[in-house]
């Protein structure tokens, strides 16, 4: 971290980006935040009385490793943080219920590479935890804050994609499920309302085989494109079978036309080959620092095809 100048005007200090600057460097503004109050919610009833009191320029704060970097370089303006650290006891748990898969919104994206329960019935799970940034993040970054961030490079929004997972919500008027591919609804924008918060994630059942890849140009970034898929295997026939791109349009996307094409057909490689072009077609990828367009819907095609190759092998089935 660099030293900074902190000018003296009429005795009287003054930090800001106007007036801080590197040794050596002239009007080089430092990563600081607007100004915004604090909150801090003992209870998911208090959050949301307080996400009412302050209104919609009110944010949560549970993790912060999406957040705060975006009010550092001055891409979000929230006039209030609520805390929300202190509910780990309410939000923070992994269970499986009457053979549902429910996580809370407080649970780590540690917890979940520690569970033995994601490790075994739920791998896509795990294997994209593993491509998630980096320890630290890991560590203290939430479920819930993955999933309301709604950053379309976000990997477990892509997976819980595949996974038809539910997402539970709680506000003034109640509790709500939202699936999970009705929660997006473009570049960091949700359907949530501004005085709900999501309480959890339930995965209603858990598929008999499931996989998440992932491309992207250093260890800890962002995906220049990834694939999850998960599936049922009968009869030696593809069931159920369930596709989220992370990384590839304006907003976690579903497969929905691939899918299609995998529905009671036998795995092999032609397959997975239609179903990855079908893919690259639904998908919708910006030209940026990790790619053209061209190059990722490339991606797409061969990701799909070997994510499907790893879930149909995890379901005992074969190509």
């Amino acid at each position: 971290m660099s030293r900074c100048i902190l000018p003296f005007v009429s005795g009287v200090v003054r930090w800001g980006p106007d007036y801080t600057r590197p040794f050596g460097e002239r009007r080089t503004a430092l990563q600081v935040p607007a100004r915004f109050d604090y909150e801090v919610a003992t209870s998911v009833e208090e959050a949301i009385s307080l996400l009412e009191w302050h209104g919609p320029e009110a944010r949560l704060l549970a993790g912060g490793h999406s957040l705060i970097p975006m009010m550092k370089l001055r891409l979000a303006f929230p006039e209030t943080l609520i805390d929300i650290h202190e509910l780990d006891g309410d939000l923070r748990y992994i269970r499986e219920v009457n053979g549902a898969l429910e996580i809370g919104a407080l649970a780590r994206h540690q917890d979940l590479l520690d569970s033995e329960v994601i490790g075994e019935r739920y791998p896509i799970l795990r294997d994209a935890e593993t491509m998630i940034a980096d320890p630290l993040v890991r560590n203290m970054g939430t479920v819930g804050g993955s999933l309301a961030h709604g950053d379309p490079a976000e990997d477990l929004p892509a997976a819980f994609m595949a996974l038809g997972c539910e997402v539970v919500v709680r506000g003034p008027d109640g509790e709500r499920s939202i699936p999970i591919d009705g929660l997006q609804t473009g570049p960091f924008e949700t359907v949530l309302d501004p005085a709900e918060i999501i309480v959890g994630a339930r995965v209603l059942r858990a598929p008999m085989g499931s996989a998440y890849t992932k491309v992207k140009r250093r260890t800890g970034d962002y995906a220049s494109a990834a694939i999850g898929v998960a599936l049922d295997m009968g009869d030696g026939e593809i069931r159920d079978a369930g596709i989220g791109m992370c990384a590839v349009d304006g907003q976690t996307l579903r497969a929905s036309g691939a899918e299609e094409i995998l529905e009671g057909q036998r795995p092999d490689a032609e397959l997975y080959r239609r179903a990855g072009e079908r893919a690259a077609e639904e998908s919708n990828p910006p030209e940026d620092a990790r790619g053209p367009v061209e190059y990722k819907r490339d991606l797409v095609k061969v990701l799909v095809a070997r994510a499907l190759e790893q879930a149909v092998e995890r379901a005992g089935g074969g190509a």
